[in-house]
């Protein structure tokens, strides 16, 4: 991942922010930081349309794989929180 600027979201804030995008992308209220982006009805599009609002809100680059890789926000958060060194 690449930095693009500071990030304005903690980690412990992360899985529920990244929850928020998947509500807000996919339209359905009910999804939690334990939601699955696939059974949700995810595909390409709102992969990128999550990806780049997680981008604004860290400050570094996702890659849209990770989405696909790891499909719940709780698992999604824990990478970025890795990779992008948040605290």
């Amino acid at each position: 991942m690449t930095s693009t600027h500071s990030p304005q979201v903690t980690a412990a804030e992360l899985p529920e922010l990244i929850a928020s995008f998947y509500r807000e992308t996919l339209g359905d209220d009910r999804l939690d930081t334990s939601s699955d982006f696939f059974e949700a009805g995810g595909d390409s599009l709102s992969a990128f349309q999550i990806t780049a609002r997680l981008q604004q809100a860290v400050g570094v680059e996702v890659p849209v794989a990770l989405v696909f890789t790891y499909p719940s926000p709780e698992d999604l958060a824990m990478v970025v929180i890795a990779d992008a060194g948040l605290s």
